[in-house]
C-alpha cells in the first residue's frame, strides 16, 4: 500500500495532513496453533500483509476514527470511551486507548485514517494488525516511548481483557515484532527471532468466516472439563501436581503422554482428544523450532513423534532442503491434529491442504482458530509457488496469494 495515497486519503477526509503513519503486519499462524493461550510457545511468521494507521490530533478534543476498508466513521468523547458492542469495528480502537489510559498515559482527541491490506476473520490476525497499528502510531505521535513488547501487551491488554475476546498473545506478539519470532507465552513472554528465510509461503483464503471470539471458549470449556475430571480421581501425585482446574494452569510441556493416556479413558471422549490433541501439538513445535534453529533431529524420534516411517524423514535427510522438507511435514502432521483432535478444521479446510501438497507443497496447515479462515502452505520455490495457487484457485478457492516474512510495526516517513 502507498504511503502518499494514506496521506492523501487522510487528508480528504479530515482537511490536513496526518503527523504520523505507522504500520503493523499481518501473520501466518505458523506452529503450534490454539496453544498460546495454554501458556506454550508458538511460532509466528510477520507477513507483508499490512494495516495502516495515519494519526493527528482532533478540532475538537473528540476521537474520529474513518475505516477505508469498511467505509465506516467512529466517533467518541475523550471523557465517554466506552464498548459499543456487537462486533463494532471501532471497539478495537477504543479498547486500545482504554489500555493505554489504564497505564496512566493521557491520550488527547485524536483523528486516526485505517486502511488494511489482511482480509477480515481469515486467520492472518487482522485484529491484532489493527490494534498494533494503532497504539503504534499513538506511540509515534504522542512519542510515548514503547518498546515493541509494550505495544503487544497493550494490544493484547486491548483484545483479551478489554474486549473480552479469549485469545493468547500469538497475534499481537507477531505483529509489533515481525519476522519469524517463536513467542514463550508464559511471563515473562520473552521472544526468540529466527532467521529462517527459505522457502516461500502460500496464504489460499477459503472465503469462509469464523470468529475467535466464538470458537476459542468452547475449546477452553472442553479441556477444563477434562481436567477436573482428571483431579476427580486417583492419580499420581507426580501427574497431580502438573495439572490445575484452569486450561492455562497445567505445565503441559512437562506432562508426557505414558504418565496421562492411562486415565483419559476415564473422562469425557472429547476433553480426553483435547488434551492429547495439546500434548502432541507441543512436542512436534518444539521439534520443528529445532529444525529452524538448524538442528538435523533423529529420524525415529521424529518419525514416532509426527507418526510417519523412519525411512520418510532418512530420505528427507538426504536433500540440501531438508529442512524446508521437515517443516513442512510438520505443518501438515499439526493440520491432522487440527482436524481429528482440535475439530477446528472442515472439509473444504482439509480439501485445501491435501490438494497444496498434491500439487507440490512440502506442508499446509489451517492459519487462526480455524472453521474457515485461511489455509498456508510451503513451497520451495516462487515458481513452484505460482502453481499451486493457479491449482487451488481451479480447485478449491478462489482467492490465494504469496506473501513474504516482514518486518513488525513500523513509522513510515510522513
Amino acid at each position: 500500500m502507498n504511503v502518499e495515497v494514506i496521506k492523501n486519503s487522510y487528508k480528504k477526509i479530515f482537511n490536513k495532513n496526518p503527523l504520523a503513519i505507522v504500520s503493523a503486519p499481518g501473520r501466518l499462524d505458523f506452529l503450534n496453533t490454539h496453544q498460546d493461550y495454554k501458556g506454550l510457545p508458538v511460532v509466528s511468521i510477520a507477513t507483508n500483509l499490512r494495516t495502516y494507521t495515519a494519526i493527528g490530533f482532533s478540532d475538537d478534543g473528540d476521537f474520529h476514527v474513518y475505516s477505508n476498508t469498511l467505509q465506516l466513521f467512529d466517533h467518541f468523547r475523550k471523557t465517554e470511551i466506552e464498548l459499543r458492542g456487537g462486533k463494532w469495528f471501532g471497539d478495537y480502537i477504543r479498547a486500545s486507548i482504554i489500555a493505554l489510559k489504564r497505564h496512566g498515559y493521557d491520550i488527547p482527541g485524536l483523528s486516526l485514517y485505517i486502511d488494511s491490506e489482511v482480509p477480515i476473520a481469515s486467520g492472518l490476525g487482522s485484529s491484532a494488525a489493527l490494534e498494533v497499528s494503532v497504539i503504534g502510531a499513538i506511540n509515534e505521535l504522542l512519542k510515548l516511548g514503547l518498546s515493541r513488547k509494550d505495544i503487544a501487551e497493550l494490544a493484547f491488554e486491548a483484545e483479551n481483557r478489554i474486549m473480552g475476546i479469549p485469545c493468547g498473545r500469538l497475534d499481537q506478539y507477531a505483529s509489533a515484532f515481525g519476522g519469524v519470532i517463536v513467542i514463550n507465552t508464559r511471563p515473562p513472554y520473552n521472544v526468540t527471532e529466527i532467521n529462517f528465510s527459505k522457502g516461500v509461503f502460500i496464504v489460499i483464503d477459503s472465503g469462509i468466516r469464523h470468529s475467535t471470539a466464538d470458537i476459542h471458549p468452547k475449546r477452553q470449556q472442553e479441556i477444563e472439563r477434562g481436567l477436573q475430571h482428571l483431579l476427580s480421581l486417583d492419580i499420581p501425585k507426580s501427574l497431580r501436581d502438573k495439572l490445575g482446574y484452569r486450561y492455562w494452569e497445567p505445565r503441559w510441556d512437562e506432562i508426557e503422554e505414558d504418565e496421562i493416556r492411562p486415565y483419559l479413558d476415564k473422562i469425557d471422549p472429547i476433553s480426553a482428544k483435547r488434551i492429547v490433541f495439546t500434548i502432541y501439538m507441543h512436542r512436534s513445535t518444539i521439534e520443528a523450532i529445532k529444525i529452524l534453529l538448524g538442528e538435523k533431529p533423529s529420524s525415529e524420534k521424529l518419525s514416532q513423534i509426527i507418526q510417519v516411517e523412519p525411512k520418510e524423514i532418512e530420505d528427507m535427510l538426504q536433500y540440501e532442503d531438508w529442512d524446508l522438507r521437515l517443516i513442512g511435514l510438520i505443518m501438515t502432521y499439526q493440520h491432522k491434529l487440527l482436524s481429528q483432535l482440535y475439530d477446528v478444521s472442515l472439509p473444504q479446510l482439509d480439501e485445501i491442504v491435501s490438494n497444496m501438497i498434491k500439487h507440490g507443497a512440502y506442508g499446509a496447515k489451517l492459519s487462526g482458530a480455524g472453521l474457515g479462515g485461511s489455509v498456508i502452505g510451503l513451497a520451495n520455490n516462487y515458481d513452484n509457488a505460482n502453481k499451486i495457487v493457479d491449482a487451488i484457485k481451479r480447485c478449491c478457492a478462489p482467492i490465494g496469494w504469496i506473501v513474504s516474512i516482514d518486518r513488525g510495526v513500523y513509522a513510515h516517513e510522513v
